[in-house]
C-alpha cells in the first residue's frame, strides 16, 4: 500500500515583480499567465486526483489580482494543505496580507537570498525587496500568521553570507527552511554559469554551518536541497530530497509542460552520479549532482563514501 501524499505544484505562470539573476524561468517571462479558469479547473483536477497538498507558484503567483480567489476555491475544494511560495513583497501591503490570510493560505514560504538588502537586492536585481519582504513577514505576524517557511538558493553571491541568512530565519522565528543548491540546467544560472554557481566543495561547508546554526537554535527540520550527499553525511536528515521520496508524490502542472513525476524525471535526468561515485555508501540514496555542472566543473569534486 502506498501512504505517500500527493503534491501539486501549480505553476500560474511566469510573470514576476523580482528579476532574480539565478531564476530558473528567467527565459520564460514573456510566456502567457494562465486564465483564473484554467487555475479554478485545475484545483478541481488537483482535489479529484486526491492531492494533498497544492502549491501554488509563478512567477510571483500572489501578484495575481485573482490569487485569494483561487486559494479560496482550493480550500473550499477541500483541500487539506494549499501553500504558496513568494518573494515575500505584496505582503508589505497589509490589506493584501489580510486579504491573503482571509483566503485560507495554509502555508507561505519565503524566499530570502540575502541577510540585508544589499546582498538580497542584488540577487534579486529588485530595489527595495529586502525591505518589502522584512515588512511582509512584520504583517503577518500582526495577523497572527505562523505557518512561515523559508527557501534561500544558494549561488556566489551569498555563498559567504549563508551564517548570516541563517541567523536572519533565527531571529525572525523560522522553523523550516531550506538551503537549495543553484539549479543551473535551465535560465539564468545556466545563462551566467561562471557568475552564478559556486564550487559544492566551496558551498557544502557553509550549507552545513548554516543547518547546524539552526541546530542549535532549536530547528532541526532546517534542509538542504540538490546536493551531493558526500559532502552531506553528518546531516542526512535533513536532505531535502530524502525526505521527499519518502513522503510524497509530486507533479509539476506549468503553462509549458506537465511532469508527473517531479521526482523521478529530476533524479533520471537532471542530476547524475559518475563513475567517481561508484562504491560509495550512499549511492543509492544520492541524486548526485546537476548535469550542467557536470559539464562545467567535472566531477573531480565528488568524493564516494567508503565509511559513515
Amino acid at each position: 500500500m502506498n501512504d505517500k501524499k500527493l503534491k501539486v505544484v501549480l505553476f500560474t505562470g511566469y510573470a514576476c515583480n523580482n528579476n532574480c539573476a539565478f531564476c530558473i524561468d528567467a527565459d520564460k517571462r514573456a510566456l502567457p499567465q494562465k486564465t483564473t479558469a484554467e487555475l479554478l479547473r485545475e484545483a478541481a483536477r488537483a482535489k479529484g486526483k486526491g492531492a494533498y497538498i497544492l502549491e501554488i507558484i509563478g512567477g510571483e503567483a500572489t501578484i495575481r489580482p485573482d490569487f485569494s480567489r483561487v486559494v479560496a476555491a482550493a480550500k473550499k475544494l477541500g483541500i487539506p494543505q494549499v501553500a504558496c511560495a513568494t518573494n515575500g513583497r505584496l505582503f508589505a501591503d497589509p490589506a493584501a496580507a489580510r486579504r491573503i490570510v482571509r483566503s485560507g493560505i495554509d502555508a507561505l514560504v519565503f524566499s530570502v537570498h540575502g541577510p540585508d538588502a544589499r546582498t538580497h537586492d542584488a540577487l534579486t536585481r529588485a530595489p527595495g525587496s529586502f525591505a518589502q519582504l522584512r515588512k511582509g513577514l512584520a504583517n503577518l505576524r500582526a495577523l497572527g500568521f505562523k505557518k512561515i517557511s523559508g527557501n534561500t538558493t544558494v549561488v556566489k553571491g551569498n555563498l559567504a553570507a549563508l551564517p548570516a541568512i541563517a541567523k536572519f530565519y533565527i531571529k525572525n522565528r523560522i522553523p523550516n527552511v531550506e538551503f537549495i543548491f543553484v539549479d543551473p540546467n535551465y535560465g539564468g544560472a545556466k545563462n551566467d554559469f561562471k557568475g552564478l554557481v559556486p564550487r559544492i566543495s566551496k558551498a557544502a561547508p557553509l550549507m552545513r554551518r548554516a543547518l547546524a546554526l539552526g541546530r542549535a537554535a532549536g530547528y532541526p527540520g532546517w534542509k538542504a536541497r540538490y546536493v551531493p550527499l558526500c559532502y552531506f553525511k553528518d546531516c542526512l536528515g535533513q536532505i531535502s530530497e530524502i525526505n521527499e521520496r519518502e513522503q510524497f508524490l509530486t507533479e509539476h502542472w506549468a503553462p509549458d509542460f506537465v511532469n508527473r513525476d517531479a521526482i523521478g524525471s529530476r533524479a533520471a535526468v537532471g542530476r547524475r552520479r559518475t563513475a567517481r561515485c561508484r562504491g560509495c555508501l550512499l549511492y543509492g540514496a544520492c541524486e548526485g549532482i546537476w548535469t550542467e555542472y557536470l559539464k562545467q566543473y567535472g566531477d573531480a569534486e565528488l568524493k564516494p563514501v567508503r565509511k559513515l
